[in-house]
């Protein structure tokens, strides 16, 4: 079993900065893929991003493509999402989850944490 906890959310500025962390235990996530998601009030759960096991390839939605930057430190079971320029429409619920089989949109998810709160004010 992998026990997912998400930190670092809070209340940004339009403009401003968060990273958030996904910190495993209870075993490695090294050969894991690992994804982002959010969820808005009143909305689905969307797809934000993905990293792949060994943190060399990496995949965005092109909503936060160039905003965004998912990466990995396996040693610290840690994996992060750093996200500038922070827009009012990002504001949302952001989940880790950890996933196998092939990497990117074919990743199947098999553990999520309870989410860290992102609020983005204009």
């Amino acid at each position: 079993q992998v026990q997912l906890v998400e930190s670092g959310g809070g209340l940004v500025q339009a403009g401003g900065s968060l990273r958030l962390s996904c910190t495993a235990s209870g075993r490695t996530i090294s050969s894991y893929h690992m994804g982002w998601f959010r969820q808005a009030p009143g909305k689905e759960r969307e797809f934000v991003g993905t990293i792949n096991w060994s943190g060399r390839r990496t995949y965005y939605v092109d909503l936060v493509k160039g905003r965004f930057t998912i990466s990995r430190d396996n040693a610290k079971n840690t994996v992060y999402l750093q996200m500038n320029s922070l827009k009012p429409e990002d504001t949302a619920l952001y989940y880790c989850a950890a996933g196998t089989g092939d990497w990117g949109l074919g990743t199947s998810y098999d553990y999520w944490g309870q989410g860290t709160q992102v609020t983005v004010s204009s």
